[in-house]
């Protein structure tokens, strides 16, 4: 009995391709916006695929539950590191929000 093949069988075909990372993969699909003078990665991340995983929204400063789709963004210039989960309305709401955010001192800075 020979092993089981978990490769496609396409000549010469990897698999999937980044250009097929923009979309189906994390469940959304992906954008390039221009905010504050820089060119950002937006990626639309659908419910499902955000199962088991809550961030904070530096938008409102409020916890995005797990299961909820929401918007990653991040510079294009940046690395992982500067990606940020937002709500779909405080994205779209970004350029009418103050950016003082206002805690309590026992608050987590996320």
């Amino acid at each position: 009995m020979s092993p089981r093949r978990n490769r496609p069988k396409g000549a010469g075909s990897s698999g999937r391709s980044a250009e097929d990372d923009r979309s189906g993969r994390y469940g959304g699909w992906q954008s390039t916006e221009s905010w504050q003078g820089e060119e950002w990665s937006v990626r639309h991340v659908a419910g499902a695929s955000a199962q088991g995983k809550a961030y904070r929204c530096p938008g409102c400063d409020q916890l995005i539950p797990d299961g909820v789709p929401h918007v990653v963004a991040w510079p294009e210039h940046a690395g992982v590191d500067d990606r940020r989960h937002w709500h779909k309305a405080c994205w779209n709401a970004k350029d009418r929000r103050t950016t003082r955010v206002r805690r309590s001192r026992n608050a987590p800075k996320f």
